[in-house]
């Protein structure tokens, strides 16, 4: 029996051995993973039976204010549309067209935005009210937050009071926009909203901030009314908040951050619906982290399609257990976090692409971001068609179907309770590897088992990673040190 024992000695050393464990610079990343169909269908049934209620904003803080100057960890609670609204949908199909034409046209408002400032123009585009305050627009093309008629996008959102009294309202989490804002009364013009809409007479920390402030000066266009500065943010798609421009008290459960520069918006029109304004959490001077002097940032989006919650934290460590990369930066598109992409893989082998695929140059105009808003992570077109045709030359046994909207590759899995597929993954510097979960790639379309590979072609210069690759991934700005983090299963 001795040398019996020998042998299974030999292979816990084996298997036990530091030298052959995987770190995060060469992690273990099987050519195959594992996709549950019948989970994956079972969600997009369970979607219309939520018990849909207001969700209570929690923070970790256990002070009544929260100073801009302290590096105390803040964290609240992040939830999916779909989480707090009765979808407006009588199946699932219908709510992913609707989501991915939502999609389409921020990524189009991303992409004008880009342009404009690399041909920098401006552009005036009038929108008539009815009363003198809201008759000025501005043309800042920002990112838009759009939503849709009731639910149907892939948006996040945040449980936040507004004012003293704290007035309590949803607000979209947005890493493309650096502006916040809230609708507010008197309305000229209001979108629905879940929440009453905001009165400012009612808080006794609303301040107007006037045409010589430094947020004045930062917005990208102004107007001075009366010694008031106004504000215009005006998306792609023709959505657009027009109103004045002030300080408030923003609360997240018992944490209170005091004199937020926020726009309210007494005009306001578009694809908002069901949320009562948004978080700018972008690069830019404006943005909720500047703002608030944080030296981090992290969120972890949960699966669009659940009733869970989970945290956008700030002044939190990254995770020892991630997945690094540098975080780049552009001066003339401040607002974007441009990561350092190096390559791809499907299934353990690189595409033939250069690494200068995704290198952002000196007018921001190339290079690939990761963004929360955008649903469906963008390629360059050979970039794509190189990722598509090495994923579909892996699961040939799979029987294709015509493509759903934006996507061209899709099979039908409605006989499978599981399938094996090639594994794709995120490569960066250092030989630091990301292998993405199979949900997060190969996304059901409908609840009949039609599942498609959630990757899009864009013929823009700017690639986008968005939140269906980052769903159960905490992805974390380290805006000292400029890294960008990824931590798998760490909602």
């Amino acid at each position: 029996m001795e040398p019996f024992i020998h042998f299974f000695s030999f292979l816990f050393f084996l298997f036990s051995s530091p030298l052959l464990t995987h770190s995060r610079t060469t992690p273990f990343n099987p050519k195959t993973t594992l996709l549950d169909v019948a989970s994956s269908i079972q969600k997009t049934q369970n979607i219309f039976t939520f018990n849909h209620q207001l969700h209570s904003s929690s923070s970790s803080s256990s002070s009544s204010s929260f100073s801009s100057n302290s590096l105390s960890t803040l964290s609240l609670e992040l939830h999916s549309r779909a989480s707090i609204q009765n979808p407006s949908h009588n199946d699932y199909k219908s709510l992913t067209l609707s989501r991915l034409a939502r999609d389409s046209a921020r990524v189009k408002s991303l992409q004008t935005r880009l342009d404009l400032s690399l041909k920098r123009i401006s552009q005036t585009n009038l929108h008539p009210t009815d009363t003198q305050q809201d008759s000025f627009i501005f043309n800042e093309i920002q990112g838009p937050i759009v939503s849709g008629t009731s639910q149907g996008s892939g948006e996040y959102f945040l449980r936040v009071g507004i004012g003293n009294p704290p007035s309590q309202s949803y607000m979209v989490l947005d890493t493309g926009s650096d502006v916040s804002w809230i609708q507010c009364e008197p309305c000229s013009e209001c979108y629905q909203q879940t929440d009453p809409i905001f009165e400012p007479s009612s808080s006794s920390s609303y301040a107007p901030i006037t045409c010589d402030a430094p947020q004045c000066k930062s917005l990208d266009l102004s107007e001075c009314r009366n010694g008031t500065c106004l504000y215009e943010v005006s998306y792609g798609d023709g959505s657009y908040t027009v109103g004045e421009f002030a300080t408030e008290t923003v609360t997240f459960g018992s944490a209170s951050v005091e004199n937020v520069a926020i726009g309210c918006g007494h005009t306001n029109e578009g694809l908002f619906v069901g949320a009562a304004g948004l978080l700018g959490l972008g690069g830019g001077s404006l943005s909720f982290p500047a703002q608030l002097n944080a030296t981090s940032f992290s969120y972890c989006l949960v699966d669009r399609d659940s009733d869970s919650a989970s945290t956008l934290e700030f002044n939190s460590p990254l995770p020892r257990n991630a997945v690094t990369a540098p975080l780049q930066r552009s001066k003339e598109m401040e607002t974007f976090y441009y990561v350092g992409l190096a390559g791809i893989s499907v299934g353990g082998e690189m595409l033939p692409i250069p690494e200068t695929s995704f290198q952002v140059d000196a007018s921001g105009g190339r290079g690939i971001i990761v963004d929360s808003g955008t649903a469906v992570t963008r390629l360059h077109g050979e970039v794509y068609n190189s990722l598509r045709d090495t994923f579909v030359r892996g699961i040939r046994e799979l029987k294709k179907v015509n493509g759903v909207a934006l996507f061209d590759t899709c099979y039908d899995l409605s006989s499978k309770t599981s399938v094996e597929v090639p594994t794709v993954s995120f490569h960066f510097a250092e030989g630091k590897e990301l292998p993405l979960p199979a949900k997060n790639y190969l996304i059901p379309v409908d609840s009949v088992g039609t599942f498609c590979f959630a990757f899009a072609p864009t013929t823009s210069s700017l690639s986008i990673i968005g939140n269906v690759q980052q769903q159960g991934t905490r992805v974390g700005f380290d805006l000292d040190n400029d890294v960008v983090g990824f931590s798998a299963n760490s909602c």
